[in-house]
């Protein structure tokens, strides 16, 4: 099945494309997009592959479902586009950032300088229904990003890898902690930041881990 998604990715993934779950998948968001306002739009599904690709990967945070709401996903967890207003998770997120590493947030949420620095921006369901959170959830998108982390897992070294909250935690289960660093916290939602995920420092401990490696730390900006 020919996919739209940078190359590097395309090769690895390859098989997973020609699955039948994938062809079922391809055509359910096919057939949502011809009669319902779908997020983020078509040429966007795959943006957090297209801005970090394969070899690039440094580091792995992963979310849940796109933004429901006009105007907010762009393909990348967490992250709207330029001049939407930041959403109260990611508003966390920048709060922690700067606790953490004394770096004062941008006005932008638009996460784009992130992901070309090698952070794969990873929702679970990469398709949702405009105003219906979770609708696009158990259509063999998650088995589609399961393939993603498991590959990632296998073929890489030394990822940090970003589980905030029960979802992610289950999700990055495969993960091999010998050969990856895995962060886990609560979720940064306003309803459980304050019991645990302000205070971790995942992203000093993310930089500590990339030095270690050998590799450049994370703008986190």
């Amino acid at each position: 099945m020919n996919v739209k998604i940078e190359q590097s990715w395309n090769s690895k993934l390859t098989d997973e494309f020609n699955k039948p779950y994938f062809k079922e998948l391809t055509d359910f968001v096919r057939e949502e997009y011809s009669k319902k306002t779908i997020y983020p739009p078509g040429g966007l599904i795959f943006n957090a592959f297209n801005m970090c690709p394969f070899d690039n990967v440094k580091a792995v945070i992963i979310g849940q479902d796109p933004y429901h709401g006009p105007q907010q996903a762009h393909g990348l967890c967490f992250s709207v586009r330029e001049g939407v207003e930041i959403p109260p998770s990611l508003r966390n997120i920048y709060k922690e950032i700067e606790n953490d590493l004394g770096i004062k947030p941008l006005a932008s949420g638009d996460l784009t300088r992130w992901a070309i620095q090698g952070v794969l921006l990873l929702n679970a369901t990469l398709t949702v229904e405009a105003h219906r959170a979770g609708s696009h959830q158990g259509k063999g998108w998650e088995r589609f990003t399961d393939s993603v982390i498991s590959l990632l897992n296998r073929e890489k070294e030394n990822l940090v890898f970003f589980l905030w909250g029960a979802y992610a935690q289950r999700k990055g289960e495969v993960i091999d902690r010998d050969r990856h660093l895995v962060l886990e916290s609560v979720h940064p939602s306003p309803l459980s930041a304050s019991r645990g995920f302000f205070g971790n420092n995942h992203f000093s401990r993310c930089n500590n881990y990339q030095k270690m490696a050998g590799r450049e730390p994370i703008n986190w900006e």
